[in-house]
């Protein structure tokens, strides 16, 4: 029995030593990857991790403080490799190492790093997307600009870049609804950029032989951000449509919104010579009295005494 006991005893302390030289190669790995941080971090990274490995095995008691400072280092690791490829520019790796970091830091209950990967993520989305967009790749830049909308639909500016990204790449009525929630979200730009939607769209379906149609739109268009342009087209769509008098008057809302514009007197002469045909003297002889002195006088003069 003694001799048992004696054997127990001796296997124990081998044990031990073996425990503590373990722990002293953990804390070798630790080191050696702190050394390592300055010069390459994903070396640094597996050092740290085979540190933590080895610490995790001891039976030290004291262990606990040791093991907590490895994941703190992993994670801070992670954090420091994606921060490098964002500065380089490489976003997707970035990602895929926030995506890693934030696993860990879930895993590790390491609540300062997952906020801070909370924080670096939409950076970096935003940073691809515009990157994307100087690019021209407007689709790539959707893409990218859904990913971040995603993260935090109630974003303005990820709805507003949204936005400009589907209408650069001709996707209308996506572009409309993206930038009517940035609108609604009270991003200052989205009304610009929803009247000028509109107005392409309007464009789009008067080119399609959808009067009444673009005009819906071209309307839409003018309740954002007033245009000279959206009545311009207006006319031409209820002219196309054949109701004289509504193209009038968006004719004359044109000539109030750009009294200067340099097709005033062709504008002029539209109003005067629709009015004549469609039987509204009164209309016709104030327009066509308006054109003395034009490129039009002397039409004008002659409609004028027609008219009489």
């Amino acid at each position: 029995m003694k001799k048992l006991f004696v054997a127990i005893a001796t296997l124990c302390l081998a044990a031990a030593v073996a425990s503590a030289q373990d722990f002293n190669a953990a804390v070798d790995a630790f080191n050696a990857g702190a050394q390592a941080m300055e010069t390459n971090k994903t070396e640094a990274l597996a050092k740290f991790r085979s540190a933590l490995e080895m610490a995790q095995a001891c039976t030290e008691e004291d262990t606990a403080e040791f093991i907590s400072k490895c994941k703190t280092a992993i994670t801070g690791a992670l954090l420091s490799i994606a921060k490098e490829q964002i500065n380089e520019a490489s976003y997707d790796e970035a990602l895929a190492t926030l995506a890693e970091a934030k696993t860990v830091a879930a895993e590790y209950e390491e609540a300062e790093a997952a906020a801070e990967v909370a924080t670096l993520v939409p950076n970096v989305y935003m940073r691809k997307g515009s990157t994307q967009m100087s690019n021209k790749d407007f689709a790539g830049a959707a893409a990218t600009f859904k990913e971040l909308v995603a993260l935090n639909p109630e974003d303005g500016k990820a709805n507003l870049l949204l936005g400009q990204a589907l209408m650069q790449g001709g996707n209308t009525d996506a572009a409309i609804e993206a930038l009517t929630k940035a609108n609604e979200l009270g991003e200052a730009n989205a009304a610009k950029l929803l009247s000028t939607a509109y107005l392409r769209e309007g464009q789009s379906l008067l080119k399609a032989g959808k009067n009444l149609e673009a005009v819906a739109a071209l309307e839409k268009s003018n309740s954002f951000v007033e245009s000279a342009n959206a009545y311009k087209l207006i006319a031409s769509a209820y002219t196309k449509a054949g109701k004289s008098k509504d193209a009038i008057n968006a004719y004359k809302k044109y000539l109030e919104v750009s009294p200067n514009a340099k097709d005033a007197a062709d504008i002029m002469f539209t109003i005067a010579a629709t009015a004549q045909k469609a039987g509204d003297k009164a209309t016709a002889t104030e327009y066509y009295k308006k054109l003395a002195g034009s490129k039009y006088a002397a039409q004008a003069e002659a409609q004028l005494k027609a008219l009489k």
